[in-house]
């Protein structure tokens, strides 16, 4: 396996996990706090409820993206400010470590730094975008 096949693998399983994890946390806020509960939630943080439906679709919607790898470097980029919010607003205050109460800030930052990694790696293997566009390189 060459060092050009190791990164569109690398780029792949980065993508696939990037984009599992937005999903999740938009069916989370879906299925398990109601977009009612997240609503009540942002502004108990001081947040406009305005908010919900655009993060739990740009979450669900980007996250599919990723997936399918379309787009990869402008979606991990155009999500990385909702996990940056999330650090500031929600979990900065709690403390490095996740399983602190109210969940540290340690696993938004992960995120954001895949999310780096993925805008310089691009789509990697078996995208879409490379598939319908016949590219066979890196994008």
């Amino acid at each position: 396996m060459s060092t050009t096949q190791n990164t569109e693998y690398a780029a792949l399983l980065s993508r696939l996990t990037l984009g599992t994890m937005f999903v999740a946390h938009a069916l989370l806020k879906i299925m398990v706090f109601t977009p009612a509960g997240f609503a009540g939630y942002l502004t108990s943080i001081g947040l406009p409820d305005l908010l919900t439906y655009p993060t739990i679709i740009a979450e669900f919607g980007g996250g599919l993206l990723l997936i399918a790898g379309i787009q990869t470097r402008f979606i991990s980029a155009a999500l990385a400010p909702i996990l940056l919010g999330s650090i500031i607003f929600a979990h900065g205050a709690n403390g490095w470590l996740f399983s602190n109460t109210g969940g540290g800030w340690e696993f938004p930052a992960v995120l954001i730094a895949l999310s780096g990694i993925q805008v310089l790696l691009g789509d990697g293997a078996y995208s879409s975008q490379k598939f319908f566009s016949g590219a066979t390189k890196a994008t």
